[in-house]
């Protein structure tokens, strides 16, 4: 672990993949909780999808593979497939699904074809363009890491600037509009964001996984709070540790791909969320469960025990645990929540079948009758 983050610092190569990767993921996990918020999981993937077009265009134009040509290209690329989606809802009966799905596999189809084309042009120019479908981090330098750095940092500000429009828009747009507030602009303006954060990042994960980067810090994050300025926070730094973890790990094995890699520690990532956050994690909702079933198993016993026993003299009279199997509510035999009321001190046996109880269980079962029936008086 010392040597790996040694090599983190010194060597050249991990040290400029790594950071590239971190950037792209900050950014893109902080746009991913707008898009999550909106319900617009899938549109990630569509821009990026139409961006391939627009490398190739941009390359067929200038015969240039610099990569702000090729961010330009793309951009432009992945803004026109995002309106078009806007247009093709707004002024059709197509639903917004079925226009994603329109506009992703026509763009990303003319997108192929033309990197067809491309690659079989006589000169060898063309090369290493096919390479932005998966992406190609290990080909990342200095001057690539300052432009998404500069891009990124323009994204992040823009979402300061305009937290609180972008805050309504994604939760309540219709109110925002009575604020007199642009919608359309602020959607188009978020939808630039998207853009931007989307064709900075196909040279590291590609076009086929760069909507993980968008969606997936941001998931991962939903599962850990209710706020929005901490799941914007979290999706960054999930984005970010994704990022670094996807560059060291390729670092480690020969011939690991660092863009997939990238994307299978963010859905780890995910995975750990959805199972072990504290608010809506699997394992914590059936730990939940499980004890809330033992209260109102315990509850349910309890009262039984000072129903019958209210029948007699003493509220502690003692009663078969069979009477209590056939009386209770709850499915099971009540032994094993009489062993629990035991180790409450709420009840205690007689002998092996009967049971009582104790002074502490009548009050709590009284207190219990009264939660119960005391609110619908």
């Amino acid at each position: 672990m010392i040597d790996l983050l040694t090599n983190l610092f010194s060597d050249y190569t991990l040290r400029t993949v790594a950071l590239g990767s971190a950037l792209l993921g900050i950014t893109a996990g902080s746009l991913g909780g707008f898009a999550l918020l909106r319900r617009q999981s899938l549109l990630g993937d569509a821009i990026s999808h139409a961006a391939l077009p627009g490398i190739a265009i941009a390359f067929l134009l200038t015969g240039s593979k610099a990569p702000l040509v090729l961010i330009l290209g793309a951009g432009i690329a992945g803004w026109i497939g995002a309106a078009l989606i806007s247009v093709v809802t707004t002024q059709t009966r197509i639903k917004y699904d079925s226009a994603l799905g329109i506009m992703l596999s026509v763009f990303f189809g003319f997108g192929l074809v033309l990197l067809t084309y491309i690659q079989r042009q006589p000169d060898a120019n063309q090369a290493g363009l096919n390479s932005f479908l998966f992406g190609q981090a290990a080909a990342l330098i200095e001057q690539d890491v300052f432009l998404i750095f500069v891009i990124g940092s323009v994204v992040i500000l823009l979402i300061a600037l305009f937290w609180k429009e972008f805050k309504l828009l994604s939760f309540d747009s219709d109110f925002l509009g009575t604020l007199g507030y642009p919608i359309r602009t602020l959607d188009y303006l978020l939808t630039t964001l998207f853009v931007v954060a989307i064709v900075i990042g196909l040279q590291t994960v590609g076009v086929v996984l760069m909507s993980a980067m968008i969606i997936a810090p941001a998931a991962a994050a939903r599962q850990w709070t209710d706020r929005l300025g901490l799941m914007i926070f979290l999706a960054g730094i999930f984005g970010a540790f994704s990022g670094v973890g996807g560059a060291l790990t390729s670092s480690l094995i020969p011939a690991l791909p660092t863009g997939p890699t990238i994307v299978l520690i963010v859905s780890a990532i995910v995975l750990i969320s959805l199972l072990f956050a504290p608010n809506r994690g699997l394992v914590f909702r059936r730990v939940r469960d499980w004890q809330a079933g033992k209260r109102l198993r315990v509850d349910a016993v309890l009262v039984d025990l000072y129903t019958l026993a209210s029948q007699h003299s003493s509220a502690e009279y003692p009663h078969s645990e069979r009477v209590l199997d056939v009386m209770s509510s709850i499915s099971g035999p009540a032994h094993q929540t009489l062993k629990v009321l035991k180790d409450l001190d709420l009840a205690i046996p007689i002998d092996s079948t009967h049971w009582s109880l104790t002074p502490e269980g009548v009050l709590r079962a009284e207190r219990v009758i009264e939660r119960q029936f005391g609110g619908d008086s």
